[in-house]
């Protein structure tokens, strides 16, 4: 059967993309941030997954008001990176797995989530960033991807309890396809952070650090967690981190935390990472 080796979750802040993309990462500001990636790096260099599923959200990129679903799966064979404006990341393109991906569907459905299945989407930073954040710059990505893309921009949202059910649900279905494909499923977005507003720049450091201690060691609490408190206390765009709770229901209740770090501010937001694996 396939196996979940991990979990990571990280924010998928554009300026990181950028900083990797214009050879800024060793100066003076980004130098702490690239630093605290590493361990990151050299576990996924270590574990070589065959597969990442990657949860994101599509910033009005593919995906706008004339189509919002709440949960999209790709199920193509490729992904191009998506001219979000200045052009498209120059990175590779994102290679799918439709036959996992199709099982996966089949599984989730017979699981009672309804599901948007895309065959053809581009993909923004918010999966792209998290893939270079993973592997730097390489001319051809070392694993595949599956795109997982939830919606937490236009109301009504879905609750951390609902994306929470939906890793468990998504774990089922990796663990019952019948292949030895070795799987790392990627939850990202937030943590702290407003783009607009007279609430523009907010970060809650003391929040996002509670709220990673509950949901690494005491998911359950984090899936109480209503939308409403997600935008109090950590800004309109903050709510993204309902996306790490996917990643967190593929894993036991009991996780090992193998590299967790955080820093602000990244941009004009808080920067999280952690990487679990089952104890």
């Amino acid at each position: 059967m396939a196996e979940i080796i991990g979990g990571v979750g990280t924010s998928h802040v554009p300026a990181i993309g950028a900083a990797i993309d214009h050879g800024k990462c060793h100066e003076p500001y980004w130098q702490p941030v690239f630093s605290g990636m590493q361990a990151a790096r050299d576990w996924i260099a270590k574990t070589r997954p065959d597969v990442c599923i990657i949860v994101y959200n599509d910033h009005a990129s593919c995906f706008d008001l004339r189509l919002t679903p709440t949960f999209a799966l790709g199920v193509g064979e490729k992904f191009a990176p998506h001219d979000e404006g200045y052009g498209p990341r120059p990175v590779p393109e994102v290679q799918g797995v439709p036959e996992l991906a199709w099982h996966i569907a089949e599984s989730l459905i017979a699981q009672n989530f309804d599901l948007t299945l895309v065959s053809e989407m581009s993909v923004d930073h918010g999966l792209t960033v998290p893939l270079s954040i993973l592997y730097d710059q390489p001319s051809v990505w070392p694993c595949k991807v599956i795109p997982l893309c939830v919606n937490v921009i236009q109301h009504p949202l879905p609750t951390a309890a609902r994306c929470h059910a939906l890793g468990k649900a998504l774990r089922v279905a990796i663990e019952s396809y019948a292949s030895g494909l070795k799987v790392v499923v990627i939850g990202t977005g937030g943590l702290s952070h407003q783009l607009q507003g007279e609430r523009a720049g907010l970060i809650n450091a003391a929040y996002d650090q509670r709220w990673l201690d509950l949901f690494i060691h005491e998911p359950e609490r984090v899936a109480e967690i209503g939308v409403a408190e997600m935008l109090r206390e950590t800004g309109s765009e903050g709510v993204e981190a309902i996306m790490w709770m996917v990643m967190r229901g593929c894993l036991d209740a009991r996780v090992k935390t193998l590299h967790r770090f955080y820093h602000v501010p990244v941009s004009n937001t808080a920067y999280g990472l952690v990487v679990l694996e089952n104890e």
